[in-house]
């Protein structure tokens, strides 16, 4: 149950709970869009890594959304199986394998995140989709903690 008042409407609490700061909304509403249809990494990193954020924040809301559009990316329920073992896990790509891992150490501990690693990242990734993956592990740690922390657990979204 949320922690705040949100009127009811139109796709659940998760979408309703902008209406009490449309100012905010609306630049929420953007990065949502841009991590999710302005991205230039390939669907499966992308939504690798939010599953883990998901997890680590145990956002249910997270957790449970499937976009449409990822869905007719073809990433099917499977995928989500093995993102918290994805070291052991022969379903994950080396690009997948490595946005799971950055995802976890920037939700857990972003400060040991050192120049090793970002050789590691550099082996599979630009330089551009390092960034694009960083703002999207940023979207995604963010709004997921502040659905959290507001205890909204439900949403009937369908897509973005």
């Amino acid at each position: 149950m949320a922690r705040i008042a949100i009127p009811a409407g139109e796709g659940g609490d998760a979408v309703q709970l902008w209406t009490l700061r449309p100012e905010m909304g609306s630049a929420i509403n953007r990065l949502v869009d841009a991590a999710y249809n302005k991205s230039i990494l390939p669907v499966r990193v992308r939504e690798a890594a939010r599953m883990r954020i998901a997890q680590l924040n145990e956002c249910p809301v997270c957790l449970t959304f499937r976009a449409a559009s990822v869905k007719e990316q073809g990433v099917e329920e499977g995928f989500y199986a093995h993102v918290a073992d994805h070291a052991t896990s022969p379903q994950y790509s080396e690009q997948e394998r490595l946005a799971i891992a950055y995802a976890e150490r920037f939700a857990v501990d972003h400060l040991a995140i050192d120049d090793a690693f970002f050789v590691e990242l550099r082996s599979a990734f630009t330089d551009p989709e390092i960034l694009d993956l960083t703002i999207c592990l940023a979207a995604f740690l963010g709004l997921g903690r502040l659905l959290r922390t507001l205890g909204i657990d439900e949403t009937s979204m369908i897509d973005v």
